[in-house]
C-alpha cells in the first residue's frame, strides 16, 4: 500500500469535504434524529460508495486514455469552470433575481 498517496487522498478529500451541502444535510439530519449513530453511519457508507464509484470510473477510463490526455481534459474543464465563475457572474444575478419567487422551499424533517 502506498502510505503517502493515501494520506494524500484523506486530506484532499476531507478538506474538500468540509463545509459542502452533504455536511450540511448530515448535520440537520444529525440534529433533528433521535439516532445520530444511524444518520453517521448512512452517510460514511454513503461517502465511501461514492469515492468507490469515483475511483472505479477514473481507473476505467485511465486504461482507455493515455495521462496526458485526461491531465489536458481535467485542466480544460477546470478552466472553463474558472471562466464560467469569473465572467458568468451577470447572467447568474440576471437569472436568481428573475425566479427567487418561483423557487421551492424545501424542509427537513424527521419521520419519526
Amino acid at each position: 500500500m502506498d502510505w503517502q498517496l493515501l494520506g494524500v487522498s484523506f486530506i484532499t478529500i476531507f478538506l474538500a469535504e468540509l463545509g459542502d451541502k452533504s455536511q450540511v444535510a448530515a448535520i440537520a439530519l444529525g440534529g433533528s434524529s433521535k439516532f445520530p449513530q444511524s444518520v453517521f453511519f448512512g452517510t460514511a457508507g454513503a461517502l465511501v460508495l461514492a469515492s468507490l464509484l469515483g475511483v472505479l470510473a477514473g481507473e476505467g477510463v485511465a486504461q482507455l486514455l493515455p495521462a496526458h490526455l485526461l491531465k489536458a481534459i481535467a485542466a480544460l474543464g477546470f478552466a472553463i469552470i474558472a471562466l464560467r465563475l469569473l465572467f458568468g457572474k451577470e447572467e447568474d444575478d440576471d437569472e436568481d433575481s428573475s425566479s427567487d419567487a418561483e423557487t421551492p422551499a424545501i424542509a427537513l424533517s424527521d419521520p419519526d
